[in-house]
């Protein structure tokens, strides 16, 4: 009686859970379409809507220099007044010398060039955060395949128990035993297929493509990146960080308003010319002309490049100390992906095909009666874990890669 009321409860779990995996089954998923990481990598960079409103302030930046390439307008005046010449009428047209419509438009270009660098920093992050992207649904349509596998490996169990039961070999117990594990089997399998559809759908949303559409992977979760020395990284970090980037460009654009500051002491040339009109007895159109000049006697922008000189030196200390945090954290970052690469190995190597030889030999020492199917459980859950750990591992490893390329600030092999 007491392992009836225990078959029935056990049925009604598994009713319970079987009710639960259909309500959350996905529907029938359309085609997947094959995806590489480089074309992940590729429509990230043409598609990302955030990346896309940044490289719009590259028409800013244009307008700038626009701007800057302007020169002066002349100026017109009329006066009339009661004493002869009756009516006057000039023009006035300031003439710029000394560079200094050269000086403002290297300025904008400089400036230009800085959104550049800030616009390109962006697509670093964006491209981490595709790679990162596309191995979180790579992980999880394998962690989705792995616990396929442990259904059918549950369903196998339970085929086990069901015959040695039937033979009166072993009581109801283990087949009440192995139904529960293939329920619960069953439900994280679907549950995987859940979060499979959510790491594609973050991935379609930095690719900009409909959140509908499937991918099919074609750069396994498995591919390890490719081995780079130290010193090849670090040089690539020097030219191409962001950070390190940015300070250079911030440089050059204090360079250049020191250059204009410095054409701006010269000062500019205005030249008026016009005609005198109606002054009797005289003249009816007498020429008129007249030249002025600023005299730079008590302001010649020494403060302002005092100060351009002083923010310069300020940028040189901060270029200083972001090589040497840059080439930190390259360092660190490479020694990370060395230690989960080597775990990775660990796992691949060692750990997985020595937990599944054990798995394989207790199912068929359970098969022939020699042991219980306590002993068979530990040693899948055992097999199991070591997959999902080596698994884990690998998308840890392509995480590491990703940070470090970012890092870097220019694509790793």
């Amino acid at each position: 009686m007491q392992n009836r009321s225990g078959k029935l409860l056990a049925e009604a779990l598994a009713v319970a859970l079987s009710t639960f995996c259909l309500a959350i089954l996905p529907a029938q998923a359309q085609k997947a379409a094959p995806l590489t990481l480089q074309a992940a990598l590729d429509l990230a960079d043409k598609q990302n809507l955030d990346l896309i409103a940044a490289r719009r302030q590259r028409e800013v930046a244009t307008a700038g220099i626009q701007i800057a390439r302007q020169r002066p307008n002349p100026s017109v005046s009329f006066a009339t007044a009661r004493d002869a010449p009756h009516q006057s009428l000039f023009f006035d047209q300031p003439i710029e010398i000394g560079g200094k419509r050269g000086r403002r438009m290297d300025l904008a270009k400089q400036e230009g060039a800085l959104t550049d660098a800030q616009i390109a920093a962006l697509g670093r992050q964006i491209r981490r955060m595709a790679r990162e992207a596309y191995f979180n649904l790579a992980f999880a349509q394998a962690d989705t395949e792995r616990l396929g596998r442990v259904v059918k490996l549950a369903e196998r169990l339970k085929e086990i128990a069901q015959e040695r039961f039937n033979a009166g070999a072993v009581p109801e117990l283990e087949v009440i035993q192995a139904d529960l594990v293939l329920a619960r089997a069953k439900a994280d399998y679907q549950v995987a297929g859940q979060r499979e559809k959510v790491a594609g759908s973050q991935l379609n949303t930095l690719l900009n493509v409909s959140s509908t559409t499937a991918w099919k992977l074609s750069s396994p979760l498995q591919q390890t990146p490719p081995i780079i020395s130290l010193q090849d990284v670090l040089a690539k970090a020097y030219d191409a960080n962001p950070a390190i980037q940015q300070l250079a460009q911030e440089t050059k654009i204090e360079e250049s308003r020191r250059r204009l500051l410095k054409s701006d002491r010269i000062p500019d040339l205005n030249l008026e010319f016009g005609a005198d009109f109606n002054a009797p007895h005289d003249y009816n159109v007498g020429p008129r002309g007249q030249i002025s000049l600023m005299l730079p006697l008590f302001s010649r922008n020494q403060g302002e490049i005092a100060q351009s000189l002083a923010a310069q030196r300020v940028l040189e200390g901060q270029t200083e100390a972001t090589r040497r945090s840059v080439a930190g954290d390259v360092e660190s970052g490479y020694l990370d992906v060395a230690s989960r690469r080597t775990q990775v190995e660990l796992y691949r190597d060692k750990l997985l095909p020595a937990t599944k030889r054990l798995e394989s030999m207790a199912e068929e020492s359970y098969r022939a009666g020699k042991s219980d199917i306590l002993t068979v459980l530990d040693a899948q859950r055992n097999a199991q874990d070591v997959e999902s750990q080596y698994l884990q591992s690998m998308l840890d490893l392509q995480t590491a890669y990703a940070a470090l390329e970012e890092t870097v600030g220019a694509p790793l092999p």
